[in-house]
């Protein structure tokens, strides 16, 4: 073996950020399945709606909701952000929390939609994409000051919403967008006070 070989280090593929990645992988797994099973999926365990709460999958999809996707492209625009900001998250707040902290929002946008829009259904993660965006911004929090980076992505992604929300008509569902942020505002004042 040569001088070089034995001082090169070894380049290893680490499971870096394990509730970022299992969060994208069972919401591929999700896609597939609905995919393979031609909609089932996505309707009996990938939505939240209102239904009878005697059901008990009713309770899986106020959480379950966040891994549906009713497609490819809505699919890979949330796990490509999610990718991106989850892995910091994890490092500064800790895996746990950044769990704890998907599932919040999960339950706390399943329970809005549930609760004041009964004749729409909601998938997708964007609301977890949302809070991991505000959550992201309490990076510079320190010494009980407010960063500016975060009033700027609170009113440039909030405000937008909001302006979507009234003036924009599509299939878009603005209200969880403003509700992840908010989770995100919330959770990232009680994680940063924790530290």
């Amino acid at each position: 073996m040569a001088r070089n070989d034995i001082n090169r280090p070894t380049m290893k593929i680490s499971y870096n950020a394990p509730v970022t990645l299992t969060f994208a992988l069972i919401s591929l797994l999700a896609l597939a399945a609905n995919y393979f099973t031609g909609g089932w999926a996505n309707a009996r365990l990938f939505s939240v709606y209102q239904c009878s709460l005697a059901d008990p999958l009713a309770w899986l999809r106020f959480f379950g909701h966040a891994l549906g996707h009713s497609g490819y492209a809505h699919y890979i625009g949330n796990m490509v952000l999610i990718l991106v900001l989850g892995p910091n998250l994890e490092d500064r707040f800790g895996s746990w929390n950044v769990l704890w902290a998907i599932l919040f929002t999960a339950l706390v946008s399943g329970l809005v939609q549930f609760l004041f829009f009964p004749s729409t259904a909601l998938l997708g993660a964007s609301g977890i994409v949302f809070m991991m965006i505000l959550l992201s911004s309490f990076g510079g929090v320190r010494n009980g000051a407010i960063p500016t980076t975060l009033i700027l992505v609170a009113i440039f992604y909030l405000g937008g919403e909001l302006w979507d929300a009234i003036f924009v008509k599509d299939n878009v569902s603005q209200l969880t967008h403003i509700i992840g942020g908010l989770c995100g505002t919330v959770l990232g004042f009680a994680l940063s006070g924790r530290k």
